[in-house]
């Protein structure tokens, strides 16, 4: 990052340099302020047809231009804050297992550690939509407390695999090996999630964000529908196309990208 990038990033997040301090509690701070001021959105890849993977780009969307974007892009310039923060951070390959076994790397996340508390490695993670709120501690067994959900990481030789508890069950998320990757390494997998008309990502328009402190209240626009959680409570919406940019705009602050509806 240059000149003042820090000062805009952290604007943008509503918080100031001189509350986070480096240690767990601003690394929290600075992650849940991330979930709550920028938006996991797909945006651009449907309607202009991709993204640039470039930080530099995404900087500029994002901070510049107020908008969202997907693990690429918001991880990818959130590891850069936080080393300039002071902050040790590795770049991880995970492979997503929402829809079943994986082994393909689609997902970037973080492992942040370091600061003059010498932080143990902490799992951080703003780019993956409706999961944990909080740093998980990597070097921990059992369950924790992600704010939203209850989290728990599980090592194998296959790698370190994410499970969320559902009704008190494991749900596995994510499965990564604590390697660090460059950031153009995610370049191959970026183009082709982006034309891969298996994916979701093309097809379906969707933005997400967290509303309040605690990391359970959260607002979803999709293509058609909103739905807004607030106190273990959802309540969905059926969003007309004449109506959806303005929808958009009064829960995102954000424009739609490209002239046609969704």
């Amino acid at each position: 990052m240059r000149g003042d990038d820090v000062e805009k990033y952290l604007e943008r997040l509503g918080l100031q340099r001189s509350e986070i301090p480096v240690d767990l509690d601003g690394l929290s701070l600075l992650q849940h302020a991330h979930l709550v001021h920028v938006p996991f959105e797909n945006l651009d890849i449907v309607f202009t047809g991709g993204v640039p993977h470039d930080r530099r780009a995404a900087f500029d969307k994002v901070v510049g231009r107020h908008r969202g974007g997907w693990c690429f892009e918001l991880n990818g310039i959130f590891a850069q804050l936080l080393e300039v923060l002071g902050f040790d951070v590795l770049m991880l390959g995970a492979a997503v297992l929402l829809d079943g076994p994986s082994t393909v790397i689609e997902h970037l996340a973080l492992e942040v550690s370091g600061g003059p508390t010498d932080l143990a490695p902490q799992f951080v993670d703003v780019g993956f939509g409706d999961g944990t709120v909080r740093p998980l501690a990597l070097n921990q067994t059992g369950p924790q407390d992600g704010a939203n959900a209850t989290y728990e990481l599980f090592a194998s030789p296959q790698g370190t695999t994410l499970a969320r508890h559902v009704d008190g069950v494991p749900a596995a998320q994510l499965r990564f090996k604590r390697v660090a990757h460059a950031f153009d390494d995610f370049a191959p997998v970026a183009s082709a999630m982006v034309v891969d008309p298996t994916k979701h990502w093309s097809t379906k328009p969707f933005a997400t964000r967290l509303l309040d402190t605690a990391g359970t209240d959260r607002v979803t626009l999709t293509s058609h529908r909103l739905e807004v959680a607030r106190s273990g409570t959802s309540t969905v919406s059926e969003v007309a196309p004449d109506e959806w940019d303005a929808t958009l705009f009064d829960w995102f602050a954000t424009e739609r990208p490209g002239p046609s509806a969704p």
